[in-house]
């Protein structure tokens, strides 16, 4: 077993330089490390820490001979820090290095940055924390580096055990330390490519135990209408241990992406079974719909990424009954979304429904109690979803990325082709349909009466199956209604079709060289049609 502190037995006592943003755990780890005899060093506010808690620290400045400067952006890069970083004591030249220099090695760095992604901002870029980890991770034939607080007790169990660190152990540390540096950096890198970066005389402020350099200028603005940067820096971090995949004998995780916001970080699981993979995918798929919908209480039931039910009404109860009934069989086992603090008239509502997990913003106390008679069901309690600035999807070792599909809800920018308008209900139903239709796998159509989905037709290969599916479901309840089609339609028999469902008014893009027949088909059936001019495919 090789030691990482076999070095400072040939020079003097083994050497651990701690500075550390989160400070958990670390003065039980200094102590335990003195306890040894090592000797700690240490600077800003974690050598205060130490420091009060009457620990012994040679502050950094004693090693370097030059006091922190630039408000605190340059304290641990120098030579006599980094000489005793990198030395490589097993080559004369080296050791030769040293002796010259009076540089003594350090055999350990404990070091954590500032969560940059929390409050970003161009002085909580650390230049010297970021160094020292890598420096000590690229040494770590030699220097052990510990970047994780679960990681102390572990550290200090072989230490205390063994002399030493092993091979294996030094190895396994430093990889974390440098997945530490490549989650900082990417948070760094999104932060300044994006809408939300620094300003050009952004005023920069001191950041607590950090050492930090101006941010280089932001790339070029991109041409207009470029969304989509050159490259994309991505870190993913494991969240969460999923039950299983898509299916039991699948592993699966949710990771947070490094930099980004995520709904999911602030949501509470109040009871219920472990999420699984499917899980995680339709509650979030759920989620977003439920916040499409408008500001009128909203309830959506989701069944493999699908809509299965969706209605709006005035009360959250009434929201949840009208979306189940129209679908009551693909409803069960399903995902239940909604936009408004669950009563205990909603549960009563649910209490014969098998539900796999309910996700709302809030409970009533008493709803809660009900809930729990269901011991297996998820009910989730979380914020509002974000908007995301990019979407990215692999294929192998591909990866697509778009912009977020965005619904635009403008009237103004939608045009009635028709001979006839569509009436104040219609104009309601159909701007239900469109953000529903939207949300649903394509090809699909999607029917709806009084704000009410009463027939989804989801993921077919032709728009006609979409159609005949949506009706069979409809079971004549669309009469009066509106159509929904998440793009054009190619011929008039899918026109055909909505109209023989009973709807009055039908919503599209547009755009097919066949459009003109499928206008004069509605007007033939004097239905209302209105075209967005915007395809929303879903795959």
């Amino acid at each position: 077993m090789s030691s990482s502190k076999s070095a400072g037995k040939d020079i003097g006592t083994p050497r651990a330089l701690v500075s550390v943003y989160d400070k958990t755990g670390v003065i039980e780890l200094a102590q335990r490390l003195v306890a040894l005899g090592w000797s700690i060093i240490s600077s800003g506010g974690t050598a205060a820490a130490l420091a009060g808690a009457r620990i012994p620290v040679i502050p950094v400045e004693r090693i370097t001979g030059a006091p922190e400067m630039l408000g605190g952006r340059v304290k641990t890069i120098h030579p006599l820090i980094h000489g005793a970083l990198l030395a490589d004591t097993t080559d004369p030249s080296h050791v030769n290095d040293l002796v010259e220099r009076g540089i003594v090695p350090i055999d350990l760095v404990v070091c954590n940055l500032y969560p940059f992604s929390s409050d970003p901002s161009v002085e909580l870029i650390d230049i010297g924390g970021p160094a020292m980890v890598r420096a000590a991770a690229k040494n770590h034939q030699r220097v052990g580096v510990v970047v994780r607080p679960a990681d102390y007790p572990d550290v200090l169990d072989e230490l205390e055990a063994d002399g030493g660190l092993s091979d294996p152990t030094r190895r396994q540390l430093a990889r974390a330390a440098f997945a530490h540096t490549a989650e900082y950096d990417t948070a760094i890198a999104g932060w300044l490519g994006s809408p939300d970066g620094p300003a050009p005389d952004s005023e920069a402020t001191s950041a607590p135990d950090s050492e930090a350099t101006s941010a280089p200028a932001p790339d070029p603005a991109p041409e207009a209408g470029d969304r989509l940067p050159s490259n994309v820096a991505l870190t993913l971090e494991r969240r969460e241990v999923l039950r299983y995949g898509e299916n039991p004998h699948q592993q699966g995780a949710r990771y947070r992406i490094a930099g980004r916001p995520s709904w999911w970080e602030q949501t509470d699981q109040l009871q219920g079974k472990a999420m699984s993979y499917l899980n995680v995918f339709d509650a979030d798929a759920a989620w977003r719909l439920v916040h499409d919908l408008g500001d009128h209480p909203a309830a959506a039931v989701i069944k493999h990424a699908n809509p299965c039910g969706v209605a709006i009404a005035d009360e959250i109860a009434d929201a949840y009954r009208r979306a189940h009934q129209c679908d009551p069989v693909s409803a069960f086992g399903g995902i239940v979304a909604v936009n408004r603090r669950v009563t205990v008239e909603m549960v009563e509502a649910m209490a014969d429904v098998f539900t796999e997990v309910l996700i709302a913003p809030d409970y009533q106390e008493a709803a809660l109690v009900l809930l729990g008679r269901k011991k297996n069901l998820r009910v989730l309690r979380a914020p509002r979803p974000e908007s995301g600035d990019l979407e990215i999807r692999t294929a192998g070792g591909t990866a697509l990325v778009q912009t977020p599909d965005t619904v635009t809800m403008d009237r103004s920018a939608w045009r009635v082709v028709t001979e006839r308008s569509p009436t104040d209900d219609q104009w309601n139903d159909l701007e239900l349909a469109w953000p529903v239709a939207a949300r649903v796998g394509s090809n699909c159509i999607v029917l709806v009466k009084n704000r009410q989905a009463v027939g989804i037709g989801a993921g077919q290969q032709n728009r006609r199956d979409a159609g005949r599916i949506a009706a069979q479901k409809a079971a004549g309840r669309a009469g009066g209604g509106a159509c929904a089609s998440d793009a054009f339609f190619p011929f008039r028999d899918g026109l055909d079709a909505a109209a023989e469902a009973g709807c009055a008014a039908v919503i599209q893009p547009g755009g097919s060289v066949r459009d003109q027949e499928v206008i004069d088909a509605a007007n033939e059936h004097d239905m209302a049609m209105v075209f967005t001019g915007e395809r929303h495919f879903r795959h």
